[in-house]
Parts: C-alpha cells; structure tokens; sequence
C-alpha cells in the first residue's frame, strides 16, 4: 500500500470572509488565532509552502486588552535609518493614534519572514469601531474561544 502526502496547488483554495470582534479580549491569545486563519493552520488541506488561508476582519481594535501591566509599559519602536532617528511609542500611546496597527504588527510576527508572509498579511483588515467595509464579502461572524 503506497501512501501518498496531498499539497494543496493555489487554484485548489477555497477562501472564506469571517468578522472577528476583538473587544475585551487578550492581544495575544487573539492574535494567535488569526495567524493560524490567514496562514491556513486549521484546515486539514494546510501546506507549508501554499498561502492557503481564509480573510479575517478585525473589528473594535481599540478595545483590545493586554495582561499585567503591559498598557503602561510596553513599547513599540521605530527606526528611521537616519542616526538618531530611533522612535518609541508606549502601548498606550498608539492605542489612542493608531490601534489598528497593534493588532497587525502582533499578528505579522507570528507569520513567516519571506515573501509568502507578505502575501498572508494582505489577508488581515483591522477596523477601529464597530464597522468595516466588506459587507459585500459575506463574512461569518466568528467567535473563537
């Protein structure tokens, strides 16, 4: 009896639109999730080498949560590539100006470093407030524990 490994070709995949609500739950527990979404980790058809992963929208961005005291304490940095030109913003900070890229920068280092994670990471939209622009798409509200 020969035994035979499917891979998954890019005209196989089959992509589905799903809306995931991130208020009062934890950025990284969450973030995990999503990775594991856009990257196709939780379909039985996953190939390493495949982006074959479902869209997820991200709704109420602001109102994601951190443990301990990581709101007042932890940092983001910046590099311009001039000297000098290192800048930090605490969590708190780019809650209020920028909450949407909290959640894109947790989940974009935890996707591969090459030119497939670049293509996976189009795959993520993250909204601050309640409403999103992809009504057309159908998504299906997904809850995950």
């Amino acid at each position: 009896m020969i035994m035979k490994t499917y891979t998954l070709k890019k005209e196989e995949v089959e992509r589905n639109w799903f809306v995931l609500d991130v208020k009062d739950k934890v950025l990284g527990r969450i973030a995990t999730k999503i990775a594991d979404r856009i990257r196709g980790k939780d379909k039985p058809t996953f190939t390493p080498h495949t982006d074959g992963g479902d869209y997820v929208i991200v709704i109420n961005a602001e109102k994601i949560k951190v443990t301990g005291s990581k709101f007042d304490t932890k940092k983001y940095y910046h590099h311009s590539l001039y000297p000098g030109g290192l800048k930090t913003q605490t969590f708190k900070e780019l809650n209020i100006k920028n909450p949407e890229k909290i959640i894109f920068n947790a989940v974009k280092g935890m996707l591969p470093k090459n030119k497939l994670g670049k293509s996976i990471i189009k795959k993520l939209k993250v909204f601050k407030g309640p409403l999103h622009d992809h009504d057309s798409q159908k998504p299906i509200e997904w809850n995950p524990n």
